[in-house]
């Protein structure tokens, strides 16, 4: 093998050494099936997710994440294999080609890393089904919400209650304190 084509291929694989240090998760899926504009339009609801789609030689990545947390990744590598990484929202890779899978319903996922945890293909399944941070969070928030405008919808009616039962004056406040302080003096 030429110095140049070892230069080509290390080239690769710290470009994945670089693309794994700076992702919370990468997935494994085999693509077969997909035609181009298929995947296309995947590569596309990917980069609109912010995850990074790319495939590679099986013997590249199996190189690039030696010694690395992504290492147990190397069984996933047989056959046709390609990568997305998620570098903001971890499950996002899983979560997109799990829709475009049903979509297609084609490709399958071969395994994952998620935040430095491995999951296989029916793992992946799973994770694929939570959904992103940003849903979770307005769940979580509309759940506390509910109680709370319920808790004050109370408040209010036995504010609004406090005020019908109180005593009408026909006099003004000032007006009222003026009189009681003339009956005292005398």
């Amino acid at each position: 093998m030429s110095e140049a084509n070892l230069k080509k291929k290390q080239a690769v694989i710290d470009e994945i050494k670089e693309k794994f240090e700076r992702a919370s998760s990468a997935v494994v899926i085999d693509y077969m099936g997909v035609t181009v504009a298929e995947a296309d339009a995947m590569r596309t609801k990917l980069r609109d997710s912010e995850v990074d789609y790319k495939v590679y030689k099986n013997t590249l990545i199996s190189r690039a994440i030696g010694g690395t947390d992504y290492e147990q990744l190397n069984d996933a590598l047989a056959g046709p294999s390609a990568l997305a990484f998620g570098f903001e929202d971890a499950t996002a890779p899983a979560r997109v080609l799990n829709g475009v899978m049903k979509e297609y319903k084609k490709m399958t996922f071969k395994a994952g890393v998620i935040e430095g945890v491995f999951y296989d293909a029916a793992g992946m399944g799973q994770i694929a089904e939570i959904p992103s941070k940003d849903v979770l969070i307005a769940k979580f928030l509309g759940s506390i919400q509910n109680p709370v405008s319920g808790f004050v919808r109370v408040l209010a009616a036995i504010a609004d209650k406090g005020e019908d039962d109180a005593p009408a004056d026909d006099k003004p406040a000032d007006e009222a304190a003026s009189a009681d302080d003339a009956e005292t003096a005398t």
